[in-house]
């Protein structure tokens, strides 16, 4: 047996109105802070635009702000702009992250753990070649 070195926390805060906050919602965040472009951001993280959009739109929807601004497409284009609470909101949410992992790295540090196992054969493939499975070369 091993030792767990490196345990890692996922945070997902969920808030009295039934919205929440978690790693996807403010990795579309962060993307959206670089590039200035809901799209650009889904394409990145390889999300369809309309999944963009409903995460966003949940966002929006989940706080008396608005985390992000957003201008229709035209003659320059449109563009999504993080807006100071949304900046705030993404630093209160890695605050807490880096709190929380921290937190597993204390406690869960020195637990015992089994070897990484290699994956499962993915389904409908076989382990070995059938002509060996059945004793063929």
């Amino acid at each position: 047996m091993a030792v767990c070195r490196n345990a890692h926390i996922r945070v997902r805060i969920d808030f009295d109105s039934g919205r929440s906050i978690g790693p996807g919602k403010i990795a579309l965040l962060e993307r959206i802070g670089v590039c200035g472009s809901l799209s650009q951001a889904a394409r990145d993280l390889g999300l369809s635009y309309r999944r963009a959009w409903n995460l966003l739109d949940d966002l929006n929807q989940a706080f008396a702000e608005p985390v992000v601004a957003t201008t229709t497409g035209g003659a320059h284009g449109g563009g999504a702009q993080v807006t100071s609470f949304g900046k705030a909101l993404m630093a209160r949410y890695r605050k807490v992250e880096k709190a929380a992992d921290a937190a597993a790295k204390r406690h869960f540090g020195t637990v015992p753990v089994q070897k990484r196992r290699p994956p499962p054969p993915a389904a409908g493939t076989l382990r070995r070649p059938l002509a060996r499975a059945l004793g063929k070369s």
